[in-house]
């Protein structure tokens, strides 16, 4: 049986589109895909505000589940234009994660759900 994670702010999402933050099974909190939109489910002009907006939604959940970014044991980054941001990408995501460094993948593709958006954030913490 898995719990469920569900932090306030993300409730519209999960009564909306039917799907779970989060859910914490056998200790492992595996994380849906988190975007980086701003206020209004607007995505940011600026890559580097979307992309620390994503990792602070990542860290709302992890909050909710009693953990932080130190817990991240895996996380997959999906991104629109891999190429062209994946420099910004690194170093906001330095911001949040830290020696030692969990394991990831970054996969470039072609779009996301939300019109505009540039990256989507998988995580496994434990």
């Amino acid at each position: 049986m898995s719990d469920l994670i569900l932090p306030e702010a993300m409730k519209p999402a999960y009564d909306n589109f039917h799907f779970a933050p989060a859910q914490r099974h056998d200790g492992v909190v595996y994380a849906s895909g988190q975007i980086g939109t701003g206020a209004g489910g607007k995505v940011p002009e600026s890559a580097e505000e979307e992309f620390r907006n994503a990792w602070q939604a990542v860290g709302l959940i992890l909050n909710e589940a009693g953990l932080d970014f130190a817990n991240i044991i895996e996380f997959t980054s999906y991104h629109v234009g891999l190429q062209e941001h994946l420099g910004t990408f690194m170093k906001v995501k330095d911001e949040f994660l830290k020696e030692p460094y969990p394991a990831w993948t970054a996969i470039g593709i072609t779009e996301l759900a939300v019109p505009g958006a540039r990256v989507e954030i998988r995580v496994r913490a434990g």
